[in-house]
Parts: structure tokens; C-alpha cells; sequence
């Protein structure tokens, strides 16, 4: 059974650790993917707000606008003012990476207008789940000391639902991909080759969502393990 030997706790040893150095490998390979397709310049000559516009307008979103920040892949759609945010070196890059990378985020876009249900799901959880990441660790450390299992456990309860939003966010990353490389590709603002890139791109950037998911799921394992581990020592 997992719990602390010779003052290591192996239940973060074992479970999140492993999670954790995941996650740090599919950051660096994003970047890296990224910064690999970045330098090859889409042969149309089109950069990614272009693209993006070009999309919007194709799917009848004429009236969500484009905006450029600062930073790099801070890229995002922001469902409550209905704008599509493109960071520095994506906004007005000719290349394929910022292409596909602009692409998605016009994808949630589209998810929006059309009601897509994960999307829906994921928003309407947003609020509750922030309220759980914040309280759960509190709970969970003060139900410990005190030795109250009940606090304990609506810690871990309240825990589960950062999990839940990890899991329902899949879903919605891979979704918009999958639209961005159709249009993509059916529009062809790619060519095959390019497109090749643009999807590596996007893969990439998957991967640190279902990261994100792996570590939650392994932070609720051991916090079950350790809750259940005191309740059974008591």
C-alpha cells in the first residue's frame, strides 16, 4: 500500500510524478513542434489572421472579431465577448504552425455559435470548478489534521471536479482541431504537404490537454489514497 516511507511520500512519488515530468515532455514538444513549422511559410502567401477571417466569415461569423495580444501561444477564443485572440507570433504569421494554431481557435469559434455540446458543458463548469481548486487542498488538509474524514473526503470530492474539466476539455481541444485541418483542407489554404504540418502542430498541442488529465487523475488517485489510508488508521 502507497503512503510515506522513511519520510518520502510514495504515493506522489509514484502516481504524480510520473504525471508531472509527462506533462513538462508535452510542453517541450509543443514548443518545439511549433517552433519547427513556424519557419515554413505557407505557399498561398496567407497569414493566420487572414485565415482566420477567411474562416469566421465562411461560417457566417462576421461579426467576431480578431484581436492581437501579447505573448506567445497565449492564443484563445473567449466564448463570453465573442472575440478570437491571436498572440504576437501568431497574429499575421505567414506560416503553417501559426496557420493551424489560428485555425483552432476559430474551430471554438464555430463551437460556440453552434451549440457544441462538450463546449457548453465545459463553460457551464467553469465557475464551480474554480471554486473546487481552490477550496479542495484546504479541506482536504484541515479535515487531515483535525482527523475529520468527512472534511477530508468533500476535499477530494470538490478535487474531482478539476478532473471532470480535464475530461470534458478533451473533447473540445480535439474537436476543434478536427474542424481546423477539415476547413484546412476543403478550403484549400493548405496544400497536403503544409497540412502535414499543421496537423503535427495540433497534435502536439493535444497531447498537453490529455497531460493535464493524466496529472489530475493521478493527484485524485493519491489523494484518495492518503484520505482512505488515515480513515482506516483511526
Amino acid at each position: 500500500m502507497f503512503g510515506y516511507y522513511y519520510g518520502f511520500d510514495l504515493t506522489y512519488l509514484v502516481l504524480v510524478m510520473p504525471a508531472i515530468l509527462l506533462g513538462l515532455w508535452a510542453q517541450m514538444r509543443v514548443k518545439s513542434t511549433y517552433a519547427r513549422y513556424s519557419r515554413v511559410r505557407a505557399g498561398r502567401g496567407i497569414t493566420a489572421d487572414q485565415a482566420a477571417r477567411l474562416i469566421l466569415d465562411m461560417n457566417g461569423l462576421r461579426d467576431v472579431p480578431i484581436q492581437r495580444i501579447s505573448g506567445s501561444l497565449t492564443d484563445h477564443y473567449d466564448p463570453r465577448d465573442r472575440v478570437v485572440r491571436l498572440s504576437e507570433s501568431v497574429y499575421g504569421s505567414p506560416s503553417i504552425a501559426a496557420i493551424g494554431v489560428a485555425a483552432h481557435e476559430v474551430g471554438h469559434a464555430v463551437q460556440h455559435a453552434t451549440g457544441y455540446a462538450p463546449m457548453k458543458l465545459r463553460s457551464a463548469i467553469v465557475s464551480v470548478t474554480n471554486i473546487g481548486s481552490t477550496l479542495s487542498m484546504p479541506l482536504i488538509l484541515i479535515g487531515l489534521v483535525l482527523n475529520s474524514s468527512g472534511l477530508a473526503m468533500a476535499g477530494v470530492a470538490l478535487f474531482s471536479l478539476v478532473a471532470f474539466f480535464q475530461l470534458v476539455t478533451l473533447p473540445v481541444e480535439f474537436n476543434a482541431s478536427h474542424r481546423a485541418l477539415a476547413t484546412l483542407e476543403s478550403r484549400d489554404i493548405l496544400s497536403p504537404q503544409e497540412l502535414s504540418g499543421a496537423k503535427s502542430v495540433l497534435t502536439a498541442a493535444a497531447l498537453t490537454y490529455v497531460a493535464a488529465l493524466i496529472q489530475s487523475l493521478a493527484q485524485l488517485l493519491r489523494l484518495l489514497i492518503l484520505v482512505n489510508g488515515r480513515r482506516r488508521n483511526d
